[in-house]
């Protein structure tokens, strides 16, 4: 076999271009027998961590097979794409020998027609690559890459270099492709230190140079000088690369190429260009190829590849092809043999400067010491068997001297304290007992099992990961703390890999491919599941289509093929990665989107496969409503609260929760949840955690609900087979519900180690693509029976398990989130108006808009005044009431198109009030159409003035006279008469309400409308009503509050009507939905009828019909005594805006799916 490596292969990693995962670049390498194998995306190492995580997996499967005839079914899951990379079967009759993994770019300048291969030999050269790599991308907008020549020749000490000049078959006068974007795009004269300009021009200057037809091909001599430049510094490590272009003319191209070689003396080094893994991928290439150049594949012409032939090959080939050349085959050896570089050698150290001198195991274990006596956090001390559950984590912490990390994170909450930022530790941290300690997290010791290799497992041998969240916005205060702290240079966010999902896949893949708008349409709305084949053919018949029309059937291939590539790299929510040493020495550093951001190349499973810790740096909105409803209690006489010093287990709390009085409390204020409650009746604070984690598509999909009501309502008796498992279910009625009970039963009742059922787990989360779940049940049937169980009871047992594996809910997560629950809950009990106010000064957040907040608010007993001149600030307020209570301002924010600037100007300005709209103008100085948003919203009705009259006297206001003019001379000041305007209908007054505040104080539409729907389509019952309405066929309506579509619902609808009575929930079901569709998803007024249906306290209304009356919304501006005795529905004035889209903008509905 001809020894070879194919060391310039580009991955999909170079967006819109490469045609293969690096997965499955890899795999096929290890297939044909490569010796190594570079990946080279342009100018970037996002790619590089998925090979080496591919291979190293491909390792591990060889060693568990031994010697043998054959590895079969290698599965590579990409976990940020949710697609599963197929690998080929692995032939051989020994051990697989694997390609070496060689890291590198191709390195593209701004001002060279010859671009460059960079292959670091050693750690050295690796860090100065990321280094060069991160010089140009942060002067250079996000996703771009601006490096000079000079730059590159310095900075690629300790590398092999090939240089790829352009094609010597071009026809002359055409520059090279590569050549001609960066040409188009300009050169930069950004000083490298200087911050990027924000908005990207790349995109529209790279369409237009791809496609002129002929550009000015550098001078004859800009080859020959940037190949002397490099030589002069690098002549002993660089090459000039040989690519065959397989166009029939590679003959005469590899002459020019070694003429070339023998003119500068460089070694000649045969490249294979690679875009894909296997030949099939060719047309993926091309329509990638229409993607980038914004045309379609009719269009494409010469920019199309001529064949397949840019695939992965073996050495036999490409010596067939270099025949006249075998040294430039053999010389892919000599390099690769010199590039003895892995991404294991990456040395990872967290920064330990917090410990000022002091060792950071020792400031640990002191900090701990000093938790464990402090009363507020231990009030009764430290047991026995938590304090030998303290002392083991601590060791273990020590042993893999991750005391710097828990330092820092601890450091970075205290910064957040010392500034009032309310925060919280979450998830798998909430396990350990050294984080409670410490303050990362809340979740009381004894409050859950705390399974603490959940969190670290030495066996598992991946880095912890501690998810903060801060008050969502002042988040970006603690971000920027950690930047000034430890530096740009040591600290970045971890990057998201945006992926093609379905509908992106069918619209981008359909408009190169040349379908019609219809029919891309239709292909989309039949449901593509991830990395699916296409839809079945009767399906695409259904549409009037043909699946087997060559061009369909492509697309449909197509589609399926590129859903999960990745499209762009995004900044992930909050991952912090922080370094003792320069974080551009491990990974390239990039401008983010957002302004004072910087994100590195890899994102979370990257880290984690290198054993990079980070730290989430979260933003939640209940948080900062928290922080703010424990201001205004403070500020208003009450004491002041904080989440550890909310009044615990209060039984009023609990009842009002166990009537579904919930909307705004953190996470059980979905339809859902409020569903759920009534027949959970939680009635202590491990109920609320069972709550948070039950309502999911885990416990659901694993049908766990139910057998665990039935348990709770007494209705089934509570079996635990085992004392063992009784100290793992007892206090979930026996049902599994949560990630650390599936380790536990593992370990306890079959016989697991910790490590094997951490393992367990994660395989449960990715077994319905990895297909890895069979070994597992095995050793988990085994180890249960070998310890006496049922044969019945083990198999119940795993299939619980397996069921909710992939949506499980940590249950130390859940206890995180219910304190939230109960905080928010309690502040809603006992400070009604405090908890709507801290809701509306954190909006956008939640799942009810301030109309649904406000009215819950009224309904409540709190007293809800308007946005008025005289006494709103840009947050809403709370007043004191004559009785002692207090009221509900609404504040300027509520104003559409009122900014903060302008409001905090009117309420500066506004001493002891304003007398009249013009002094509001001159003393504030605001714009007269920032009083229109005023009068608009009936702000002056404080000043005597209607809606009307107010927006009269703003447009009476005109520039300010010069002083010549300033008084009336002569008599020839005319005053302008008094005007009589027509009173506003309650019609009209609740419409201006909602268009100018979203809500009303005045009344809802329905109480306006009921009275002439009724009239001319028929009774309706009101929405409060059906609480105590027979089981029955109902008709409601009113308007759509929100809609649920949830994944695990089987295309079933859950809608929330509201009308001047109340609130109703709405089912409809997947065939009803088909029926309805356009009513159910873009309806704003609903019309439904349905049958009833209770259970307890719940109801629901069945779907049967739904018609849209979003139209009949117009008709508040009629004054409403509306022509009753006219029959049917009556239709919109001609040549208006569509009623319905006024509708939506109107009265829009909060969606979730």
């Amino acid at each position: 076999m001809t020894a070879y490596a194919e060391l310039f292969t580009t991955s999909n990693f170079t967006f819109l271009t490469g045609a293969s995962h690096p997965e499955e670049l890899v795999t096929r390498a290890a297939e044909l027998g490569l010796d190594a194998i570079a990946i080279t995306d342009r100018n970037s190492l996002a790619g590089v961590v998925r090979a080496h995580a591919a291979l190293r997996e491909l390792a591990r499967m060889r060693d568990e097979a031994g010697p043998g005839p054959r590895i079969s079914g290698q599965r590579t899951l990409d976990n940020s794409a949710r697609t599963v990379v197929e690998g080929a079967t692995l032939a051989t009759a020994a051990p697989v020998a694997l390609p070496r993994l060689i890291v590198g770019a191709r390195l593209v300048a701004l001002d060279s027609p010859v671009e460059w291969l960079a292959l670091p030999m050693d750690r050295a050269g690796y860090a100065r690559l990321t280094q060069l790599l991160s010089l140009g991308k942060r002067r250079a907008p996000k996703g771009e890459c601006h490096l000079r020549l000079a730059e590159i020749v310095s900075g690629t000490e300790g590398m092999q270099l090939i240089a790829l000049p352009p094609d010597p078959l071009a026809p002359a006068g055409e520059a090279p492709k590569s050549f001609v974007r960066r040409i188009a795009a300009g050169p930069s004269d950004e000083d490298p230190d200087e911050p990027a300009p924000k908005k990207r021009t790349r995109s529209l200057a790279e369409r237009r140079a791809e496609a002129a037809e002929r550009r000015p091909a550098p001078e004859a001599g800009a080859v020959h000088d940037a190949l002397a430049r490099m030589a002069a510094r690098h002549r002993s490590r660089l090459s000039l690369g040989a690519v065959p272009r397989w166009d029939g003319q590679d003959r005469a191209r590899l002459r020019r190429l070694a003429d070339l070689a023998r003119e500068t003396g460089l070694p000649m080094v045969a490249a294979g260009d690679v875009l894909m893994h296997r030949a099939a991928r060719r047309a993926l290439a091309d329509v990638l190829s229409c993607m980038r150049l914004g045309c379609t594949v009719d269009s494409l012409g010469l920019h199309a590849l001529p064949n397949a032939e840019r695939r992965l090959k073996r050495g036999a080939e490409m010596l067939r092809v270099f025949a006249e050349y075998p040294e430039a085959v053999a010389r892919t050896m000599a390099i690769a043999r010199l590039c003895r570089f892995s991404l294991d050698e990456l040395s990872y150290q967290y920064p330990d400067e917090v410990s000022a001198g002091e060792p950071a195991q020792i400031r640990l274990e002191r900090l701990i010491a000093e938790a464990v006596r402090d009363p507020g956090r231990f009030p009764r001390g430290i047991a026995p068997d938590l304090q030998a559950k303290l002392d083991r984590e601590v060791a273990l912490i020590r042993d893999l001297n991750y005391a710097p990390y828990f330092l820092t994170v601890h450091d970075i909450m205290g910064f957040a304290r010392s500034e009032g930022i309310l925060c919280q530790g979450r998830g798998s941290a909430a396990n350990s007992l050294v984080c409670y300690a410490l303050g990362i997290t809340e979740v009381p010791p004894g409050t859950t099992q705390m399974v603490f290799e959940r969190f670290i497992s030495k066996e598992r041998g991946e880095p912890p990961d501690i998810d903060v969240d801060f008050e969502h916005e002042r988040r970006e205060e603690v971000i920027q703390h950690i930047y000034r702290t430890y530096g740009r240079h040591r600290a970045g966010l971890t990057a998201t890999v945006i992926h093609f999902r379905t509908r992106a896949a069918v619209r981008e893949v359909g408009k190169v491919m040349g379908l019609s708008d219809d029919t891309v349409a239709a292909i989309a709305g039949l449901g593509w599941g991830w990395g699916s084949a296409p839809p079945e053919p009767e399906r695409i018949r259904s549409l009037g289509l043909d699946p087997e029309e060559p061009r369909l059937a492509l697309t449909l291939r197509l589609i399926g093929e590129i859903i999960g590539f990745p499209r762009h790299l995004s900044q992930h929510v909050g991952g912090f990665v922080i370094t003792q040493d320069r974080l551009d020495e491990i990974c390239p550093i990039e401008n983010a989107a957002m302004e004072d951001r910087t994100i590195i190349e890899w994102d979370k499973n990257d880290i984690d496969a290198l054993g990079i810790l980070k730290v989430d740096i979260l933003g939640l909105g209940m948080l900062s409503a928290l922080r703010k409803g424990f201001d205004l209690i403070a500020s208003h006489g009450g004491p002041r609260y904080g989440i550890a010093t909310v009044p615990r287990e209060d039984p009023s709390v609990y009842e009002m929760l166990c009537r579904a009085d919930a909307i705004g409390v953190f996470q059980v204020e979905s339809r859902a949840q409020l569903n759920f409650l009534p027949r959970m009746q939680p009635r202590e604070f491990y109920d609320l955690v069972i709550e948070v984690a039950i309502v999911r598509p885990g416990p659901i999909q694993g049908d766990m609900v139910h057998p665990y009501l039935a348990r709770r309502q007494s209705r089934e008796a509570v079996v635990i087979p085992s004392p063992e498992l009784n100290e793992v279910l007892w206090r979930t009625k026996g049902i599994p519900l949560f990630q650390e009970q599936a380790m536990q039963i593992a370990v306890v009742g079959a016989g697991f180690d910790p490590g094997e059922a951490d393992r367990l787990r994660r395989s449960l989360a990715t077994f319905r693509k990895m297909g890895t779940i069979g070994g597992f049940r095995d050793r988990f049937m085994e180890g249960m029976l070998e310890r006496g169980y049922d044969p019945a009871f083990a198999t119940r047992c795993f299939d619980q398990i397996e069921g909710f594996g992939e949506y499980g809910f940590p249950e130390s997560h859940a206890a995180s989130f219910a304190i939230l629950v109960y905080a928010s809950a309690w502040m809603k009990r006992h400070h009604p108006a405090a908890f709507t106010c801290a809701l509306l000064n954190s909006q956008p957040m939640g799942f009810y808009a301030p109309a649904q907040l406000v009215r819950d608010a009224r309904e409540h007993g709190v007293e809800v005044r308007p946005v008025s001149i005289e006494a709103s600030h840009w947050d809403c307020t709370l007043e004191p009431r004559p009785d002692g209570a207090l009221a509900l301002r609404l504040g300027f924010r509520l104003v559409k198109g009122l900014g903060q600037e302008d409001a905090d100007w009117i309420v500066a300005a506004r001493a002891n009030g304003y007398p009249d709209v013009a002094s509001v103008w001159r003393r504030a100085g605001v714009r007269p159409s920032v009083l229109e948003r005023l009068a608009e919203a009936d702000a002056f009705a404080a000043l005597g003035l209607a809606r009307r009259d107010a927006l009269w006297q703003v447009r009476a206001l005109g520039p300010k006279p010069l002083p010549l003019f300033a008084d009336p001379i002569d008599g020839e000041a005319i005053p302008e008469p008094e005007v009589s305007l027509p009173a506003m209908s309650t019609g009209e007054q609740v419409l201006e309400d909602y268009l100018s505040t979203r809500l009303s104080l005045r009344a809802h539409p329905m109480a306006i409308l009921r009275r002439p729907l009724t009239a001319e389509i028929g009774p309706m019952s009101p929405c409060a009503e059906l609480a105590r309405a027979p089981l029955r066929r109902h008709t409601i309506t009113g308007l759509v509050i929100t809609r649920q579509r949830p994944g695990t619902a089987s295309g079933v609808i859950f809608l929330t009507l509201e009308d001047e009575t109340g609130h109703a929930n709405v089912i409809v079901w997947a065939r009803v939905y088909q029926r309805f569709r356009a009513a159910v998803i873009g309806g704003r007024l609903l019309r439904v009828t349905g049958l009833l249906q209770r259970e307890g306290i719940v109801t629901h209304l069945i779907a049967e019909t739904v018609e849209d009356l979003s139209p009949q919304l117009g008709r508040l501006r009629e004054g409403i005594d509306a022509r009753a005795d006219e029959g049917g529905v009556r239709k919109p004035p001609r040549g208006t805006r569509h009623p319905r889209e006024q509708a939506k903008a109107l009265f829009p509905s909060r969606d979730f799916h």
